[in-house]
C-alpha cells in the first residue's frame, strides 16, 4: 500500500472514531475527577502546537507529554514553564533530564498550580473575618526512559500528587507510561503513545469537615457539643490515553515543516483531536500554530499560536530556547505562556 494513502486512511479512521464517540455519548464526565491541574499541558512549543506533542516529544517537556521521548535526548536539558492560568491562578512547571548512556535517561519534574490569598467570608461577616485562605496543587515526578532499539523508546514516570485548600488536603500517587516509534514512512513518521495519571483516588481530609451538633434544638439543656466529621468521597485521577503522530512534511534547504496530530481519550470527558504545525528556519526561528480539542462538544476556544528562538548562552556554547504561546479559551479569554529550555 502506498505510504501516503496509508497515513491518510489512518488519520481518517482516527477522526471518524473520535467523532463517533463524541456524538454517541450523551453525558459528559467533566468535573468528576480530582487533581485536574494534571491535565494542563506544559512547554511553550507544545502549547502553541495545540497540545499535539505525544509523537513529537523532543525536549524536556516530554516529561509531561510522553516519558519515552526523553530517551531521545543526547544532552542534559532543563526547562522552566510559566502561564497565567484561568481565574487569576498561576501555573508552573520545571523539569530536568539527564542521559546516562546505556543506563538510560533520568528525569525529574515539578508541577504546581497556585492562587493569591483570598479573604474568609461568612454569612455574618460578608466583608471578611480578617482571616485569609489559599489553595494550591503540586506534583513531583521521577522519570526513567531508554531506547530499546534505534527506533523504539519507552519511559515511565512515578509521581506524588497533593492538593490543599485552607485546612484541607488530599494526596495520591500515579504512574505515567509512554512509547515512541520511528517508522520508514514519510521520511521518518513518528508514532507516540502515552497513558497518564494511572493511580490512586484522592479524598480531601482535614479539620474543615469537623463541627459540632446539638442533639435536639427544641429541648432546653440538650448537648450542643456533639462532635461530628463529614465524610467526603474519593475521586479518581484524570487518566488520559493519547496516541499521536508527527510527520516531517518538508525538510529542504533552510526550512523545515513538521505536522503533528494527537487523539485523546480522557476518563473525564469526550474524545478529541489536537493538531499542530511548526515551521522553522535554520533551526533558529520557529513559527507554530495549532488547534486543541477538535470535535469536542462544548469546548471553549481551541486556536493556539506561538514563536520560538533557539540561541546560545552569552559567553557559552550551551543552547537556549525561548518559546512563547498564545491560546484562545473563548469566553474564558486567552492564556499566554512562556518557557525557557537550556542544554548543559
Amino acid at each position: 500500500m502506498n505510504s501516503n494513502l496509508f497515513i491518510r486512511i489512518l488519520v481518517l479512521l482516527v477522526m471518524i472514531v473520535s467523532a463517533t464517540e463524541v456524538y454517541s455519548q450523551r453525558v459528559s464526565k467533566a468535573g468528576t475527577t480530582s487533581a485536574t491541574f494534571l491535565e494542563i499541558g506544559v512547554g511553550g512549543k507544545a502549547q502553541s502546537m495545540g497540545g499535539a506533542f505525544v509523537g513529537l516529544s523532543d525536549d524536556a517537556s516530554a516529561l509531561y507529554w510522553n516519558a519515552g521521548g526523553i530517551a531521545r535526548s543526547e544532552t542534559n536539558q532543563a526547562i522552566l514553564y510559566y502561564a497565567d492560568w484561568l481565574a487569576d491562578t498561576r501555573f508552573n512547571f520545571a523539569g530536568v533530564i539527564i542521559p546516562a548512556g546505556d543506563a538510560g535517561t533520568f528525569g525529574l519534574s515539578f508541577t504546581s498550580l497556585s492562587m493569591p490569598d483570598m479573604s474568609v467570608r461568612t454569612v455574618d461577616m460578608p466583608e471578611g473575618t480578617g482571616e485569609y485562605f489559599s489553595a494550591g496543587d503540586f506534583a513531583i515526578g521521577v522519570t526513567y526512559a531508554r531506547n530499546i532499539t534505534t527506533r523504539f523508546s519507552i519511559g515511565f514516570t512515578a509521581k506524588y500528587i497533593q492538593q490543599t485548600i485552607w485546612h484541607m488536603s488530599s494526596r495520591g500517587v500515579a504512574i505515567d507510561a509512554g512509547t515512541m516509534f520511528t517508522t520508514d514512512l514519510l521520511n521518518g513518521l513518528v508514532i507516540g503513545a502515552s497513558i497518564s495519571n494511572f493511580g490512586t483516588g484522592m479524598k480531601m481530609e482535614g479539620r474543615d469537615t469537623r463541627s459540632f451538633y446539638r442533639v435536639d434544638v427544641t429541648k432546653l439543656g440538650s448537648n450542643e457539643r456533639i462532635p461530628f466529621n463529614i465524610e467526603l468521597d474519593t475521586w479518581d485521577l484524570p487518566m488520559i490515553l493519547q496516541i499521536g503522530v508527527a510527520v516531517p512534511v518538508y525538510n529542504e534547504d533552510d526550512f523545515k515543516v513538521v505536522a503533528a496530530l494527537d487523539a485523546m481519550h480522557p476518563n473525564d470527558n469526550y474524545e478529541s483531536l489536537n493538531a499542530g504545525l511548526e515551521v522553522s528556519y535554520h533551526d533558529w526561528v520557529f513559527v507554530r500554530s495549532g488547534y486543541q480539542s477538535l470535535f469536542l462538544a462544548d469546548s471553549e476556544g481551541g486556536l493556539s499560536l506561538g514563536v520560538g528562538v533557539n540561541s546560545k548562552m552569552l559567553f557559552s556554547e550551551n543552547p537556549v530556547t525561548f518559546d512563547y504561546s498564545y491560546r484562545d479559551f473563548g469566553r474564558l479569554n486567552s492564556i499566554q505562556s512562556f518557557s525557557v529550555s537550556v542544554g548543559f
